[in-house]
C-alpha cells in the first residue's frame, strides 16, 4: 500500500517541492540584493557594465530596483504554489522537503549568479572594488551557494517530522518580510540616499525632505537625487508618500557616496 499511497500523492508533493525551492531561490535573490546592494553596499547589479548610460547612480538603482520586482514575482509564485499544496502540510516528512528545498533554492540562486553574473558576463562581482574580487567571488559561491544547496541535498535523505504547517507559515514569513527590509533604510545611520520619481521638481522634493526633518547633504544637477541626514530614518515612510522612489543607506564610505561623485 504504501507505494500506491506515494504515486497518489506525487502531484501534490512536487507541488510542495517547488514551492519550498523558489522560495528559497527567492529569498536568496533578497538576501543578494539587500546586504550587498543595501546594507554592505559591496556593488550594484550593474555595476562593471561600462556602457556610460549605465554608470548613473539612479540607472544602477533602477536595475536593483528591477531585480527586487523579480525576485518579488518569483516569491509569489512560491507562495501561490505553497498554499495551492496546503494539503499536504501534515504528510510525514513535509517539513523536511520544505525546508531541503528551500535550501536548495537559496544555493542554486547564487550559484547561478556567481557563474553568469561574476564569470560569464562580468556584469558585478561581489567586491567591486577589491584588489582580489576572484577571492569574493569564489567565498560567496562556495559558503552562500554550494553549502546551502549540499546541505539540502543532505537533508532530503533524512527522516522528516510532522511540523509541514509551522515549517510552511516560517517560509512565507521570511519571504513577506522581505518587503520592508528592501524598502526602508537601517535605523542605525541617520545618512540616506533619496531618490525621487522622474520630473519632480526639486522645490517639491526639497520641501518633502523638509517636512521629514532631513538635512540636506549634497543633491545632483538634476535635483532627482539627494543625500541627506535624517535624526529619524523611520520617517522614510513619509518621503514615500511624498513622491520618493528609493531611500537607502548611505553611510559607508566606499557605498554609495563613492558612486555619487562621478556624476557630479
Amino acid at each position: 500500500m504504501q507505494p500506491v499511497d506515494q504515486a497518489q500523492s506525487a502531484p501534490a508533493s512536487r507541488t510542495l517541492r517547488w514551492a519550498g525551492f523558489l522560495l528559497g531561490f527567492s529569498l536568496g535573490g533578497f538576501f543578494d540584493g539587500i546586504l550587498l546592494h543595501q546594507v554592505l553596499q559591496w556593488h550594484h547589479l550593474l555595476s562593471d557594465v561600462q556602457a556610460a548610460a549605465l554608470q548613473d547612480i539612479r540607472a544602477q538603482m533602477l536595475a536593483d530596483g528591477l531585480f527586487h520586482v523579480l525576485m518579488y514575482f518569483i516569491a509569489a509564485w512560491a507562495l501561490r504554489l505553497l498554499w495551492k499544496a496546503r494539503a499536504d502540510y501534515s504528510a510525514p516528512g513535509a517539513d523536511r522537503a520544505l525546508w531541503a528545498r528551500a535550501l536548495i533554492g537559496f544555493g542554486v540562486w547564487h550559484i547561478i549568479d556567481s557563474v553568469f553574473s561574476h564569470w560569464i558576463t562580468g556584469i558585478h562581482r561581489i567586491r567591486v572594488d577589491s584588489p582580489d574580487p576572484l577571492f569574493w567571488d569564489l567565498l560567496w559561491f562556495f559558503v552562500f551557494g554550494v553549502f546551502p544547496a549540499v546541505l539540502g541535498w543532505w537533508m532530503l535523505r533524512r527522516p522528516g517530522g510532522d511540523r509541514g504547517r509551522m515549517t510552511a507559515a516560517a517560509l512565507a514569513l521570511a519571504a513577506v518580510a522581505a518587503a520592508p527590509l528592501a524598502a526602508l533604510p537601517a535605523g542605525d545611520t541617520d545618512q540616506v540616499i533619496v531618490l525621487f520619481r522622474p520630473g519632480m521638481e526639486g522645490a517639491h522634493a526639497f520641501n518633502a525632505l523638509a517636512a521629514a526633518d532631513a538635512r540636506v547633504l549634497w543633491v545632483d544637477r538634476s535635483g532627482g537625487l539627494w543625500a541627506v541626514s535624517m535624526s529619524e530614518p523611520r520617517r522614510a515612510r513619509e518621503l514615500y508618500a511624498s513622491g520618493a522612489l528609493l531611500v537607502s543607506n548611505s553611510a559607508l564610505a566606499t557605498g554609495c557616496f563613492s558612486w555619487l561623485r562621478p556624476s557630479t
